[in-house]
């Protein structure tokens, strides 16, 4: 009996659905925005909210398990030395997922899913851009006046 053994089913063999999170992952990592199926996308939460934790840690120990897997060395680099230093205050939720709709063909629920640091960095750049950008505004508006001569007609006898 299967009894409270929780999973998100994908529908393909074990070593296929670790194959494929792994992947979605590093595609995860490398730009930081990805579009998938819902169920894919809770099943690559789990992951990747793992691998972020490892990248806070920032051990060798880590970095081997990281890589172990990912299987891609490169991608992890990216994970320890850009992403999980974004993440040091924060304790857990690293990735958000917002609902698209269904899919045109198959009506699959669609999903994009996210570190959510992105966000906390645009905002930091909007709050910071307003203070620098600021212009004293102009006390009195001043218009100027063109005039626009008249362009004078030539009459052309024939």
């Amino acid at each position: 009996m299967r009894h409270r053994k929780f999973t998100f089913k994908i529908g393909r063999s074990s070593a296929h659905v670790r194959s494929l999170l792994a992947n979605a992952v590093c595609s995860l990592i490398k730009h930081r925005r990805i579009t998938t199926t819902l169920v894919r996308a809770k099943r690559i939460r789990m992951l990747a909210d793992q691998m972020v934790t490892l990248g806070k840690d920032g051990s060798l120990h880590a970095r081997r398990l990281a890589i172990a897997k990912l299987h891609q060395p490169d991608t992890v680099a990216i994970l320890f030395d850009q992403i999980a230093p974004g993440f040091k205050e924060r304790k857990g939720g690293y990735t958000r997922i917002m609902k698209l709709g269904p899919r045109r063909g198959d009506a699959a629920e669609m999903a994009i899913i996210e570190f959510v640091e992105a966000d906390d960095v645009v905002a930091a750049r909007a709050n910071a851009q307003p203070e620098t950008a600021t212009e004293p505004p102009a006390e009195e508006a001043k218009t100027e006046t063109v005039e626009i001569p008249k362009e004078e007609t030539v009459e052309v006898q024939e």
